[in-house]
């Protein structure tokens, strides 16, 4: 009962219709590919700049990932330069996107919500119904970041056909480990819930199952954690906001320095509050930021490296990526912790 509870709780503050909790976030975005039509050797669009998992859950279907530039602002996958990439590879086939030089299908693009920030989404969509490409949102770090759309604000994860979340430990909120699956499609979701159960045909005590499924489903314990904890996501979602203002302030009138903000029209849970270097020749400096604060126990980080420069997936498909390539080396990611407020 706690499952359903948690999914009812999830669903009613996205927006979304349904939600589907699963045990992670991984498993929701590869759940989420595989409900729409995502096969072994197919393609699937992603930006380079993003936790490893928003491609592992493409391989872990036998797929690859196809690498498409960001924009500097969202620091998510570029509307333009996806247009522009399909342009370059894509041919249609029997109804199916074909890159013309791999000779795989491109099945989805996931776009990205990266630290919490929206993703340019509104542009992505309509490039994704203009090459009628499946529209997969990684919202693992979004959850609480919002779109304005028409004066009304809509959910991250709320934009294409499946969202995903994730609720592991460092998110805004935790199940321990967990994630979730978004939707407005029944049978979408009727057919996610099914799958990620195992495919077990619902009966008083005979044991049947019709397909092949996964055992993805959240345990109870773990959705009584969330329950709970989506008592306090307003609270953190505004202390988040308030920590992300004191770091602007304090950064203000540090010259080659700049907090990043929410793009216009968007608002952002601030997940991750990041720190940009500007100016040339920055990655050095970097280096000596993020030792320095060790050494004094202040705990920051570079964003990760970028995927297409991961050993697996360095012969993937990659458009060029001259964007992810400057903003990844100019990144830190300050301590962003609501509880941090308290002490403020």
């Amino acid at each position: 009962k706690w499952v359903s509870k948690f999914e009812n709780k999830i669903a009613d503050f996205t927006g979304a219709k349904y939600a589907i909790a699963v045990s992670n976030g991984t498993v929701a975005l590869r759940l989420a590919l595989h409900l729409i039509g995502v096969r072994a050797g197919d393609e699937v669009i992603m930006p380079p700049l993003t936790f490893v998992a928003t491609a592992n859950s493409v391989a872990h279907l036998g797929g690859s990932p196809h690498f498409v530039d960001i924009e500097s602002d969202s620091l998510g996958l570029c509307p333009i330069a996806l247009e522009n990439r399909l342009n370059e590879v894509a041919i249609k086939k029997e109804g199916k996107i074909i890159n013309r030089f791999s000779g795989k299908k491109i099945s989805a693009v996931v776009p990205v919500h990266v630290f919490g920030m929206p993703a340019n989404i509104e542009e992505i969509k309509k490039v994704c119904l203009r090459w009628n490409l499946p529209l997969i949102e990684d919202a693992a770090e979004a959850l609480g970041s919002k779109v304005r759309i028409s004066n009304k604000l809509i959910h991250c994860g709320c934009f294409g056909d499946i969202g995903t979340l994730s609720f592991n430990g460092n998110k805004i909120i935790t199940t321990g480990g967990g994630g979730a699956l978004l939707t407005d499609d029944d049978d979408l979701a009727k057919l996610a819930k099914h799958l990620s159960t195992t495919a077990k045909v619902n009966h008083p005590w005979d044991l049947f199952h019709d397909q092949i499924g996964w055992n993805d489903r959240l345990p109870n314990i773990n959705a009584a954690i969330g329950c709970s904890q989506m008592e306090e996501l307003n609270s953190k979602l505004k202390s988040k906001r308030l920590l992300h203002s004191k770091f602007k302030q304090y950064f203000k009138d540090i010259a080659g320095a700049e907090i990043i903000s929410e793009p216009n029209n968007c608002e952002s849970n601030y997940w991750l509050i990041t720190l940009r270097l500007n100016g040339d020749e920055v990655e050095e400096l970097r280096e000596k930021i993020i030792l320095k604060a060790h050494e004094s126990k202040i705990f920051l980080r570079p964003s990760w490296t970028l995927l297409n420069q991961l050993p697996m997936y360095k012969n993937a498909s990659s458009g060029n990526l001259k964007q992810a390539e400057n903003q990844s080396k100019r990144l830190i990611n300050l301590p962003s912790s609501p509880q941090l407020m308290k002490n403020l």
